[in-house]
C-alpha cells in the first residue's frame, strides 16, 4: 500500500473513572519527527509514545495531543510538611522573642502557611496507566495509518495516470525523430541546389550532413533511460511501502533526461512535446512529496 504523509486519527479509552484522549496530525516532512504534548506528571512516557509511533508511521511531522482525565475521588491527598512547619513555628517564636510580641501562633495559622499543607496526586500503578494510555493511542494511531493509507491510494492512482501521460509523450518523441531528420535532408538538398542552381548534386556529401545533424539531436538514450524510469516508478507504486525517497530520486533522473532532450530539440513540435513532459514531471514531483 502507498500511504500519504497527511492523516489524522482520535482515540479514547476508559477504564473506570478514568479517560484518555489521543489525537494524533501528520503532515508530509522529509524526516520522521514526533512531538509529543501530555500532562506533566506522564511526561515520562513520552519514549515510550514515541517508540509505540515508529510501529505506524515511518516518515512525516507527526504531532500527538494526549489529555486525561479522572472523575474519581481518591486520586489526591493531602500531605504534611512537618519539617516546613517546624522551621515556620521555630521562626515565630524567635520573632516574637526578639520583638517582645505574644506568641499567639494558633493551628490554623501554621496551617495556612505555604506548603505546610498541600494537595498531591497519590501514586499511580504505572502499568496500568500505560495500558490504558496504549489503547487510545493504538485507536488514535490506526485511525491515522486508515486516512493515510486512503489518501495514499488516491496519490498512487493519480501518478500511475501522469506516468501513462508521460509515457505518450515519450513516444511522440521517439515518433517524431525520423521524420525531423528526413525534414532536414529535404530542406539541405533544396538549398543546396539553389545555391548551385544544378541539379547535379553531391548525394554523399548531403548525406554526410545529414548524419551529423542526426547524431546531434538523437535522444534515444535519454528515451531509454525515461521509460526506463517510468517502468521502475510504476512498479515501486504497485509494490507499496515507504518509497517516497525513492520515488522523488527518480522523479529527479527524470526530470533531467528532459531537460537534455530539450537542449536537443532543433524542432518545434519535439519542444512542445519536451516542455509537456518537464511540466507532468514536476507535477509528479509535487505530489511525490506527499508520500511516505
Amino acid at each position: 500500500m502507498i500511504k500519504s504523509m497527511t492523516g489524522f486519527g482520535r482515540s479514547e479509552s476508559h477504564q473506570g473513572d478514568r479517560k484518555f484522549t489521543v489525537e494524533i496530525k501528520a503532515v508530509n516532512h522529509r524526516y520522521f519527527d514526533v512531538s509529543v504534548k501530555l500532562p506533566k506528571k506522564f511526561s515520562f512516557f513520552e519514549t515510550a509514545i514515541r517508540n509505540f509511533l515508529k510501529d505506524y508511521v515511518q516518515r512525516g511531522k507527526v504531532d500527538v495531543f494526549l489529555s486525561y482525565e479522572d472523575f474519581s475521588s481518591g486520586n489526591t491527598g493531602l500531605k504534611y510538611n512537618e519539617n516546613l512547619a517546624a522551621e515556620y513555628l521555630k521562626n515565630f517564636r524567635k520573632i516574637a522573642e526578639t520583638f517582645g510580641l505574644e506568641d499567639d501562633i494558633r493551628v490554623s495559622v501554621l496551617g495556612r502557611c505555604p506548603e505546610v499543607l498541600v494537595m498531591e496526586d497519590r501514586e499511580i500503578d504505572e502499568q496500568e496507566i500505560w495500558a490504558l494510555m496504549q489503547r487510545a493511542l493504538k485507536g488514535a494511531c490506526t485511525q491515522l495509518v486508515q486516512s493515510r493509507t486512503r489518501e495514499g491510494e488516491a496519490l498512487k492512482k493519480d501518478l500511475l495516470d501522469k506516468l501513462c501521460k508521460m509515457e505518450e509523450n515519450v513516444t511522440l518523441i521517439e515518433e517524431r525523430y525520423p521524420a525531423i531528420v528526413e525534414e532536414y535532408r529535404m530542406k539541405l538538398q533544396d538549398k543546396v541546389k539553389e545555391l548551385l542552381a544544378d541539379s547535379q548534386i553531391e548525394e554523399g556529401r548531403i548525406a554526410a550532413e545529414v548524419i551529423l545533424f542526426a547524431d546531434k539531436i538523437c535522444t534515444d538514450e535519454e528515451t531509454v533511460r525515461l521509460k526506463s524510469h517510468i517502468s521502475t516508478m510504476r512498479a515501486s507504486l504497485n509494490e507499496g511501502g515507504a518509497v517516497g525517497r525513492k520515488l522523488d530520486f527518480i522523479a529527479q533522473e527524470m526530470n533531467r533526461e528532459a531537460n537534455t532532450i530539450l537542449s536537443k530539440a532543433n524542432d518545434l513540435a519535439t519542444s512542445n512535446i519536451a516542455i509537456d513532459l518537464k511540466t507532468e514531471i514536476e507535477r509528479l514531483r509535487e505530489q511525490i512529496q506527499n508520500i511516505e
